[in-house]
């Protein structure tokens, strides 16, 4: 696998390595070298680093960039500024250097019989046949991207409302706003954390509630879980305040029955060992005071304590993904506006070509000219649009990424919490009465038995939503 080119699925920063290679979304990277970890060394504009390798898709073919010579038999020399190029399939294809147009049908500048009848043109980003901006290097490997896409479906309608989304269907998806590969068209994804079910793994398609009437979010799955653990920690805490309770009346009761005078007249040595049997449960009653008040300094206030925390933790995770889904919904309602809108120009600009092909006039040109550029307006709003959608996305994926994670780490520590205090609980109770030991020991051995990971894997297992992940919207 070393020195293969791999294309660049999301941006990453390059902080979680030492030594991390910083990418965009959609950039070519040559291999380096392969671990077993799930990390890959590669280089990119002349510097080294390390990715993960689910960060990346292998290219299986080299993207041809040079052109290549033009032997079609019976045909003469390309007109002046067209250039022959391969495709990634092998099919020939031809490309103005002057107007950047570029059509699978050979330039009729000289006499020659297609060896067969093409029913499509390319679509956006090669829009009308034209690349709408960057340098000749890109243009090239737009018009790969589009030729490609546009190899394997019919020729759209005219006034089609998405001109680009038959060849999406093929390698992507649209789900709710967020785009994801079939799982047909595209290699298999390696997990971001390989056998740990982590919730940044397994929590990227939304799902019906319990009611089965409306859609929720894979995060919106995981913050329930959040916050019933909330819930469950305000109960524990409560269920210590009600032990706390019964020790301190429990106390006031032994205190009141050591002072009552009952059998006050015994005499003599029974009188003495009735004395001292009174005295033990003033006694006792002192050693239950200060088991309530330790109750209530070490485990019930504790427990209130970073249940307020996690609180304020878990609005401040709910809030930021919402605004970036949010955020997201709206850039790609503006690329389906913008896919309208292109539609709408192409279909205009055919149109004027057919009434060209009637009638011959100089106003007929001008307007086909005026069409054309309109229409490759449209092709760069909506290749504006597509970019800023897949830098939203991008970015909820990246915040999506994090945000479990740390969710994640919270729970860990919110089940550590519990179980220190609950183990702390224990302990007070063994040294408050040693009598009772037997009582305690099985529910410290069931606390010494918490396993986190293994109930988030059962609990992974059963509330999952999919774990295949955001990809970019490709036209």
């Amino acid at each position: 696998m070393s020195g293969s080119l791999c294309k660049t699925l999301y941006a990453f920063t390059g902080e979680q390595h030492q030594q991390g290679l910083r990418f965009e979304a959609g950039e070519i990277i040559k291999v380096v070298q392969v671990l077993d970890g799930g990390w890959w060394e590669g280089e990119k504009d002349g510097l080294r680093g390390w990715f993960p390798a689910s960060y990346v898709q292998l290219l299986e073919k080299p993207v041809f960039m040079n052109p290549v010579a033009d032997d079609e038999p019976g045909c003469g020399p390309l007109p002046e500024g067209w250039q022959c190029y391969m495709s990634a399939q092998g099919r020939r294809y031809y490309v103005n250097n002057f107007t950047k147009e570029t059509t699978w049908e050979r330039p009729s500048g000289s006499p020659c019989i297609p060896k067969s009848p093409l029913s499509m043109k390319s679509s956006s980003p090669a829009v009308n046949g034209y690349h709408t901006s960057g340098s000749p290097l890109h243009q090239v490997e737009q018009a790969h991207l589009t030729l490609r896409k546009s190899s394997s479906i019919d020729q759209q309608s005219p006034g089609s409302t998405s001109p680009s989304r038959k060849q999406n269907k093929e390698t992507t998806i649209t789900i709710n706003c967020v785009t994801f590969p079939q799982l047909i068209a595209v290699p298999e994804q390696q997990l971001l954390k390989p056998n740990e079910w982590s919730y940044c793994d397994y929590f990227w398609a939304d799902k019906k509630d319990a009611q089965g009437n409306n859609v929720i979010t894979g995060f919106e799955v995981l913050l329930q879980k959040q916050l019933k653990g909330k819930q469950m920690q305000k109960e524990m805490a409560e269920f210590i305040r009600e032990r706390i309770k019964i020790e301190e009346e429990y106390a006031k009761n032994l205190s009141k029955l050591s002072q009552i005078p009952l059998a006050a007249q015994e005499e003599g040595t029974l009188g003495e060992a009735w004395a001292q049997l009174k005295k033990s449960l003033a006694d006792e009653a002192e050693v239950h005071v200060k088991f309530s008040s330790k109750l209530q300094s070490e485990v019930e206030k504790p427990l209130l304590s970073f249940r307020d925390n996690f609180k304020r933790d878990m609005k401040k995770f709910d809030h930021h993904i919402t605004d970036l889904r949010k955020q997201l919904a709206s850039r790609y309602a503006a690329v389906e506006k913008a896919r309208r809108a292109l539609a709408e120009r192409q279909k205009d600009l055919e149109i004027k070509t057919q009434q060209l092909e009637v009638k011959l006039s100089n106003k007929t040109e001008e307007d086909i000219k005026k069409a054309r550029r309109k229409s490759t307006q449209a092709g760069d709003e909506l290749m504006r649009c597509v970019d800023f959608y897949n830098q939203a996305q991008s970015k909820w994926f990246e915040e999506m990424v994090t945000t479990t994670l740390e969710l994640e780490h919270q729970e860990v520590d919110r089940v550590e919490v519990i179980r220190q205090h609950l183990r702390q609980y224990t302990q007070l109770r063994h040294e408050t009465d040693m009598f009772n030991q037997s009582t305690v020991e099985p529910v410290d051995q069931l606390l010494q038995k918490v396993d986190p990971a293994k109930d988030r894997e059962l609990w992974v297992k059963e509330h999952k939503t999919g774990e295949i992940r955001p990809v970019n919207m490709e036209i």
